[in-house]
């Protein structure tokens, strides 16, 4: 499962940081691989939005700070 993970979460950075350059500069970096319409481009966004779907369903598994119950510390 911390594979799936960290790839999902790999994936969900490049899939921002492709937002962030489409935002700053207007520019895609699925246009290295042809365009939106190249199935290439169409295989990463798609991995990319999966990626989404799995982290959002599955954070609370993976994360420390959602996924463990914290208790209080006792007090003396």
């Amino acid at each position: 499962m911390k594979g799936l993970h960290m790839l999902t979460f790999a994936l969900l950075v490049i899939g921002g940081l492709n937002w962030l350059l489409v935002g700053l500069f207007n520019w895609d970096v699925g246009q290295i691989f042809g365009g939106q319409q190249a199935m290439v481009s169409k295989i990463i966004y798609i991995l990319v939005g999966l990626s989404a779907l799995i982290e959002m369903f599955s954070h609370k598994k993976c994360c420390k700070c959602c996924g463990e119950k914290k208790t209080a510390a006792p007090t003396m």
